[in-house]
This record gives structure tokens, C-alpha cells and sequence, in this order.
């Protein structure tokens, strides 16, 4: 006998005031069946599905029923049967998946709005406010008094929250973590995904380790005049994840999400949405009812764009985001192979439609192919935002080549014309412009030869802790953050880490180095440099507006200046930018416009610094500014004769910025 159907639900498991609604597509099943139990029972991979639970099938190929007296935290799985066979399957949008056993496991039936948010009053920054710090939960952070725990221990969604006071403090306004969804094994960057609507339940705690985790938790929530979590909020993997959404949010954090969709992950398993159906005689490499056939990519399989259903699937997958976890946007990885496997429609729907549903939810590409489309311009895949290369490329050459010595040729010119808008963005803010990012410093990539070196690397080769490193370094950061675009550090580079990143908790000797704070005096002097550069962009709202004109280059003296304003307020910024060894003590430097010029940022300040919260007194700059009061200059109206430290970076402003600052 089948189920009684409630065809309208939801798909995937749907709580209701006296049962639960399943539905699940799998057009081409012969039958499908659905197996619950209650907490605490038998686990299903020893039973058979009951005949009672027959689903009902509609014309468009979706099975549904509803159980009576099925409530939150069941267990459950589907039983496919079909030409090629019969099994289990779990729910290709269960909410969450049974510990410890996968994958081998039980979806679990959680409902929507059984976390209490504290987050009402939070409003994610404007787009071109956005600084992103892009981390991996899985090893970021995790540490017991003063004893570092990540060694063959995954990193936990709430170990990130011992680290929002300083994420908050740094200044970044907005948080990156890498695929946060279920994959297979413990080590993963995160872009092999199996289980697109469960968190990677590796990177949460067992109920019976929250005693460690809720006191801090609850610090965090007093601290804003929050109510406490109770051990029932947080138990559960959705109720974990859903957490560190909030803390981040109350502590002023918009937290984006990275989504896959242009491939799901693998190995896929039996028991796993692919072959859901269960065709006849299928091989890998066969199309099914959400991939196509071919080769795929990056060892998994690409979605099957032209079907309505597996659009819909993607497009809800994103909406839970917003929706049950409150996110704040999207970044989409490798956009470009959606464009050519036929998904700008796809592209079109998805962002459509979340811009509609909120508005204020950045949606971010992943997009290399720009001879073929424009991810961001008007008409073309809808997306507000795309990652840029052409900051990062110029600045990490510029860099590179004056690791080269003083007589070192370097050629500023690339990093001038990076400054300006890039053909198809409509607006400069529409640039994710980085350094660093998790591709480029992955210690796990196939071929060594692709791992490129973190920027102290790039800056000195043979000492990463010098002079040279740690100058270079400032500069390099010093740009992107006074650069047009949304700037993005990657994990560790507040703080001048050297060395690549790995994703996996076997190998420490890749973990960022948090120790360092207390034992390592430049990364210390490092971190407060970043701080205080992040909550300059934060003051000054030129930095972060459209306008700029990188005016001035002088390759033979290694100096870069560019000029940034608001085209309706002024409050005009200068940056000058020195890769030259020694210091400029009274440099003729041409200005768009006469009158006070406020130093308000030394790079040079950073370097040695006495430990006793005062900067380097040895700094060399321009304490009272500059009078722009000098004689026409390389065809600009005025002149100052500056002071510009070696490897230094400079910024002057008309104002000393709005009164904004780090957290006390």
C-alpha cells in the first residue's frame, strides 16, 4: 500500500504538525520506497524497507508520501528500485546525515527553524564595504588552552568561533570559509561534494563534546546582551553550523558561502545521488538524471544544466543558504565550467532568483574565460561580483622582480593599468581582487610545480623573515587594500605566513602558524600592520569607491602613485607605493590638487616596532604631512617634496577618515 502524498511539500524530508513529507525526484525509478525510525532504533543497513512505505510517483517523475507521527531528528533513507537493481539512497537534499558511519548512513529530518538566531538586527555591508577573509574550517583553528589540537583532528565549525573577537578586531568584514557541505574522508579542500544540503559532519562536535564548546559560545552571546544557547540548540550538525553564522553575525561578520555546482564530487558511492534511479548496465561515465555523460570535471560529474529539475535542484540548494542559514552570499566555484557545459541559463535563474529573494546577498563567480562571457556586465550571467587576477598577477610580479636586488629591473606599469577597471565590469567594486587564495598556495596540488609561494616567499627567496620579506610584504598588502575592488586575504596572510596550506589534518607542518603571534615578533608587527591598513579602508570611503587614477609611475625609481576620491564628496586619497631599497628623503612628487595632504598611513611604522604598543620610532615619513604648495610637475598642476620609506607605502589623505575603529 503506498503512502498517503502530499505532492505540494517540499522536497527532501519536510516537518509537519503531525508527521513528516518525503519527496524525491528519480524520474526513470521503477519504485521508490521510504524507511524511517525513531531515535535510538536499529540502524536501517540491517532492514528492508517496509512495503508501506511505497512512495507515489507524478508525472514529472517525483515520488512523495507522508509518515504520521515522524518528527524531528528520525532517521531515514530512500530505497530506489529500478532496471539495474535496488538499494538505499540517501536523500540528495537531506538536511543532515547520521555520524560516524558514512557512507553507510541515515539522513536525518531536521527542520528549518529549530536554531534561535540572535542575528535579527545584523545587515550585511554594502558590496563595495566587503573585505573577505577566505579560510578552511577543517584546519584553520583548534586549540585547548595553550596546546594546539588540529594534529589528525579535523577543525570544528565551533573551534571557528574562539576566533570571531579576532577576525572581528582584524577588521574583515565578511568571512569566506571553503565548501562547508559533506564529502568523503576527513582530508578535502571542499570542491568534491557528495552531499550538497549536509554539513561536512567531520567538522562538527559529538554531543557529548559541547561541555567544552557552550560556555565560550555563551561568552560570546553575553558580551552582545544575548540569552544563552542551550545544549539542544547546538547539537546537532545544522544547529552547529547555523551557530557560527550567528556569532559571526552579532560580532558584525557577514559569512559567505562557497558553492559547487558546476560538478558534483567522488567518488560518488552506491548508496549516493548518482545513478539515483538505478539504470541498466550504467558505467562512470554514463549520463544519469543529474549529470551528463563525458569525462566530467576535476574527478566528479557536471550537472545536467538543460533539465528544469537538476536547475531547481541547485537553485534550492542555494536558497537553504540564505534562508536556514542566514548566509550572505555566494561564491560560485568555477563559473567558467558551467559557461561551457551550457549553463548561462542556469547561471541567469540562479542569480535571478536570489537576488530577488534577498537582495543584499553578494553572489561572487569563480570566472576565467573572459574572451566567451561576461559574468558580471548587463545582460550577461547575472552574477554581482567575480574573482579578478589582474591586481594579483601585476603586484605578485612587481614583488617578485625586486626580490631581485637592488639593481633589479621592476616594472611598475602592469600594476598602474590593473588599478583601472577591467573591460566587462561595470563597476570597479565588481573586482574580488587578492593576493592569496586556496588554489594558489595549496600545498596538496598534483604537480609542486603549480603551487605558487605566499607572498613573504615571493618577496625574499632565501630569507622569509628579513628586512626585504617583511618590507616587500607591506607593500604588496598595503596595495590590495588601497586598490578599486572588494579585497580577499587568505588564512594566515594577516600575519605573514610563509608556507602553503594543506588541507588535511596529517600534515602540521602546513597548519598557519597562530603560534607565531607569541613567539614571532614580525608576524605580530605584521598582523597590527593589516589591522590598522584594514580599518583605514574601513575610514575612509574613497578607498573604497570607483574613482581612481594611478597618475604617477617611475620605473627607474621604483615608485607608484595613484589617486582616489568620491565623485560626490572629495575626500580625496593619495597612495604612494616604493619598491626602492633605500629611502627617498625629499622626493619630487607631482599632485592632482595644492593645499594639506594628512599622512595617515606609514607602512614603515610596522617594521621593528618596541612591543610596547608604539610604533617603529626609527620610521621614516612625513609626521606633519605635505603643502602641496610646489611647482608643476611631470604635467600635474602640483609638487610636494615627500619622504618615502624603502620598500615603504604611503597614504595621504585631505581628512583624517570617519571615526571608525577596531572593537575594544
Amino acid at each position: 500500500m503506498a503512502l498517503s502524498a502530499r505532492p505540494e511539500a517540499p522536497l527532501g524530508a519536510q516537518v509537519e504538525p503531525t508527521g513528516v513529507s518525503f519527496r524525491v525526484w528519480a524520474p526513470g525509478a521503477d519504485a521508490v520506497h521510504v524507511a524511517v525510525l525513531t531515535p535510538g532504533a536499529p540502524s536501517l543497513a540491517r532492514w528492508s524497507p517496509d512495503p508501506g512505505n511505497l512512495l507515489v510517483r507524478d508525472e514529472r517523475g517525483t515520488w512523495s508520501g507522508f509518515v504520521p507521527g515522524a518528527a524531528e531528528s528520525w532517521e531515514y533513507r530512500f530505497w530506489t528500485k529500478g532496471p539495474g537493481g535496488q538499494g538505499f539512497k540517501r536523500d540528495p537534499r537531506a538536511r543532515e546525515l547520521e555520524s560516524g558511519a558514512y557512507p553507510d548512513c541515515n539522513c536525518i529530518v531536521r527542520a528549518a527553524d529549530s536554531y534561535p538566531w540572535h542575528d535579527a538586527a545584523f545587515r550585511a555591508p554594502a558590496f563595495n564595504d566587503l573585505i573577505i577573509y577566505q579560510l578552511h574550517v577543517g584546519v584553520f583553528y583548534a586549540q585547548r588552552g595553550n596546546i594546539d589540537i588540529r594534529a589528525n583532528r579535523v577543525s570544528k565549525f565551533l573551534d571557528v568561533v574562539d576566533r570571531i573577537d579576532y577576525l572581528a578586531s582584524l577588521g574583515v568584514n565578511a568571512i569566506q570559509p571553503l565548501p562547508v557541505v559533506e564529502w568523503q574522508g576527513i582530508a578535502s579542500r571542499g570542491y568534491n561534494n557528495t552531499d550538497f544540503f549536509s554539513p561536512e559532519m567531520d567538522c562538527c562536535v559529538a554531543p557529548d563534546e559541547l561541555a567544552d564548546y557552550l560556555p565560550r559560545l555563551n561568552a560570546l552571546l553575553r558580551k552582545k546582551g544575548f540569552a544563552d544557547l542551550e545544549p539542544a540548540d547546538v547539537q546537532d550538525q545544522v544547529g552547529q553550523l547555523k551557530a557560527l553564522v550567528d556569532l559571526c553575525h552579532i560580532h558584525g561578520i557577514a559569512v559567505i558561502a562557497d558553492v559547487v555546482y558546476n560538478h558534483g564530487g567522488g567518488p560518488f558511492d552506491d548508496q549516493s545521488m548518482r545513478f539515483f534511479d538505478r539504470p541498466a548496465n550504467h558505467q562512470w561515465w554514463d549520463r544519469d538524471s543529474y549529470f551528463v555523460a563525458g569525462d566530467g570535471w576535476a574527478g566528479g560529474r557536471i550537472f545536467d544544466y538543460s533539465a528544469d529539475d537538476v536547475r531547481q535542484f541547485l537553485i534550492d540548494n542555494a536558497r537553504m543558504y540564505l534562508d536556514e542559514f542566514h548566509v550572505d552570499g555566494l561564491r560560485y566555484d568555477e563559473v567558467t565550467v558551467i559557461h561551457r557545459s551550457g549553463g548561462d541559463r542556469f547561471c541567469r535563474d540562479i542569480t535571478g532568483t536570489l537576488r530577488y529573494q534577498k537582495p543584499s546577498a553578494i553572489q561572487i563567480a569563480e570566472y576565467w574565460d573572459w574572451d566567451a562571457a561576461t559574468p558580471v556586465a548587463d545582460g550577461g550571467l547575472g552574477f554581482d561580483a567575480s574573482w579578478d587576477d589582474k591586481l594579483r598577477n601585476a603586484v605578485r610580479g612587481a614583488i617578485a622582480a625586486a626580490a631581485g636586488g637592488a639593481s633589479a629591473p621592476v616594472d611598475l606599469n602592469p600594476v598602474r593599468d590593473a588599478l583601472g577597471r577591467r573591460p566587462g565590469f561595470p563597476a570597479a567594486w565588481k573586482s574580488v581582487i587578492h593576493l592569496e587564495n586556496h588554489d594558489l598556495v595549496d600545498a596538496d596540488r598534483g604537480d609542486p610545480g603549480e603551487i605558487r609561494p605566499r607572498v613573504p616567499a615571493l618577496a625574499c627567496w632565501t630569507d622569509r623573515r628579513n628586512w626585504y620579506a617583511r618590507s616587500r610584504s607591506r607593500v604588496a598588502t598595503g596595495l590590495l587594500m588601497t586598490a578599486p575592488g572588494i579585497p580577499m586575504l587568505f588564512m594566515g596572510q594577516e600575519f605573514l605566513e610563509d608556507k602553503p596550506w594543506h588541507n588535511s589534518p596529517s600534515h602540521p607542518e602546513y597548519f598557519i602558524y597562530w603560534a607565531g603571534l607569541d613567539a614571532d615578533p614580525a608576524m605580530r608587527d605584521f598582523l597590527r600592520f593589516v589591522k590598522e591598513l584594514c580599518w583605514l579602508r574601513r575610514r575612509h570611503p574613497a578607498l573604497r569607491g570607483e574613482a581612481c587614477n594611478p597618475y604617477y609611475v617611475h620605473n627607474d625609481d621604483r615608485v607608484l602613485a595613484f589617486h582616489r576620491w568620491l565623485e560626490t564628496q572629495g575626500r580625496d586619497v593619495i597612495v604612494v607605493a616604493s619598491l626602492k631599497e633605500s629611502t627617498y628623503w625629499n622626493y619630487g612628487l607631482p599632485l592632482p590638487a595644492g593645499g594639506v595632504w594628512h599622512e595617515v598611513f606609514n607602512s614603515d611604522a610596522y617594521d621593528s616596532m618596541p612591543g610596547d604598543g608604539r610604533y617603529n620610532p626609527n620610521a621614516a615619513g612625513n609626521l606633519f604631512g605635505l603643502a602641496a604648495d610646489g611647482p608643476p610637475l611631470s604635467g600635474w598642476p602640483v609638487s610636494a617634496r615627500v619622504v618615502i620609506p624603502a620598500n615603504g607605502l604611503l597614504v595621504f589623505a585631505r581628512d583624517r577618515g570617519d571615526q571608525v575603529g577596531a572593537p575594544a
